[in-house]
């Protein structure tokens, strides 16, 4: 992948949206530099999460991801610091042959009852490239200096 020189500004490939009501929002970024567009709720009446509990989300969005690329739905930093509120798969991942609507899986990871009223900003879609590889079966491995070693191997 060839990366624009700094201070270039890429191309920006175009990725499509169907919205069955018109009143959706499509996804935007909402500053300049931002990677993620901001997903909202979309709902016919408020939706209570409880401490400890978890509701699936609907946007009203659904997705044609161009091929050869995914969309990962993330939490959004100020619901997460601010009330506990995360997306419990994350980052949950949009195939680019997946059709159905966007739905965000939520969970109140605080301490109190946090409500989501239609139109708001619940989560976050970045899209990327990505890779599919020809899978291998190996009867040998490379040796690396690290090996097999695994969690917290690398120091604090």
């Amino acid at each position: 992948m060839k990366f624009p020189a700094a201070g270039a500004v890429p191309a920006e490939p175009s990725v499509r949206f169907m919205r069955k009501d018109p009143g959706v929002s499509l996804p935007r970024y909402e500053t300049e530099g931002a990677a993620g567009m901001d997903l909202k709720a979309r709902l016919e009446k408020d939706v209570v999460i409880p401490p400890g509990e978890r509701v699936k989300i609907p946007t009203g969005l659904f997705p044609e991801l161009p091929r050869g690329c995914e969309a990962q739905v993330r939490p959004r930093s100020g619901l997460a610091l601010k009330s506990g509120i995360t997306v419990l798969n994350a980052p949950g991942t949009i195939d680019a042959d997946y059709r159905g609507e966007i739905e965000i899986l939520l969970v109140n990871l605080g301490n109190e009852p946090f409500t989501v009223k239609n139109g708001d900003r619940i989560a976050q879609m970045v899209i990327s490239p990505v890779c599919r590889f020809r899978i291998e079966e190996a009867e040998t491995l490379e040796k690396t200096g690290r090996g097999g070693l695994g969690f917290g191997s690398t120091g604090v």
